[in-house]
């Protein structure tokens, strides 16, 4: 189940469900509006965050922003039609794409086979919905290119295109007073590519954009908001692996060896996933 929390003065979420792959969602409280930041996997998953916010006295969002294309962030839109929808220019194009599919489990199943979707998340759509799967993708009311800065009344929300492996897409949300920076997805892997991958320029430009925000909280949609020193060490992590694949030109041996020689000692298994799909995203870019 979710469970409700806040951070600081201006900030709720609700935790993610990995198993029908809920996201975090979010909702910035100002002065004078209200801002939700991702509508959800379905319509039950934004409206449970709308009933949960209403014990805390919180009304229905003026504005939702939509952080990435990926369907576990986009479905739940179609309840929020009082709400002003926002989204990066590219978001909105790839979501485009959507609006024509079938989603019924014949056509999932295709697309799975036919390598346009992927297993996991043709399960996680089966699990969300029901047979009857009447799902409406609809298209954000404004778009932006690269920065956006909205006032909502005494806290100030910066949308910011960062990019990114996950999705190119990819959009944070930093409210600025408060110091807490929703990344999203943005530093995952490409679940999309045929092997989970990161590419190396990619994920180093990405981690540049992240690290010139002054934020004291970080949000991982499928995980959970961590403190500084924490996004600290993950952003070191990626940084070093990406700069060892580069040096060992894609060897995973010669990675994990050269990792080790800069951590001094053995690794962790998430971090030989993560030289794993450095690998993945390094043969893709040289095949």
């Amino acid at each position: 189940m979710h469970s409700m929390k806040r951070i600081g003065q201006h900030f709720w979420y609700i935790t993610p469900i990995s198993e029908t792959d809920r996201p975090i969602l979010g909702m910035v409280v100002g002065n004078n509006k209200t801002l939700m930041i991702d509508a959800g996997n379905s319509e039950n998953h934004a409206n449970y965050f709308l009933k949960e916010l209403e014990k805390e006295n919180i009304h229905s969002p003026d504005m939702v922003v939509i952080t990435h294309w990926h369907w576990d962030h986009i479905f739940g839109l179609s309840a929020l039609s009082n709400a002003l929808s926002i989204s990066s220019k590219q978001t909105k194009m790839e979501m485009e794409k959507l609006i024509d599919l079938s989603w019924l489990d014949k056509d999932l199943d295709l697309r799975v086979y036919e390598g346009l979707e992927i297993e996991f998340c043709a399960n996680a759509i089966k699990k969300e919905f029901s047979d009857d799967r009447n799902i409406k993708v609809v298209l954000p009311d404004i778009t932006f290119e690269d920065r956006i800065e909205i006032n909502l009344g005494g806290l100030t929300c910066v949308l910011q295109h960062v990019g990114g492996s996950h999705a190119s897409d990819s959009v944070v949300v930093y409210l600025k007073e408060e110091k807490i920076l929703f990344l999203a997805d943005c530093i995952y892997s490409d679940i999309y590519a045929e092997n989970r991958s990161y590419k190396i320029d990619e994920t180093l430009h990405l981690l540049d954009k992240l690290e010139t925000f002054d934020a004291e909280t970080y949000v991982l949609s499928h995980w959970k908001p961590i403190v500084k020193e924490e996004f600290k060490k993950e952003v070191t992590m990626l940084r070093e692996i990406a700069n060892c694949t580069k040096l060992a030109k894609g060897d995973k041996e010669e990675i994990i060896e050269a990792y080790k020689k800069i951590t001094g000692r053995e690794l962790t298994e998430d971090e030989v996933e993560v030289i794993n799909e450095f690998v993945n995203g390094y043969n893709c870019s040289v095949a």
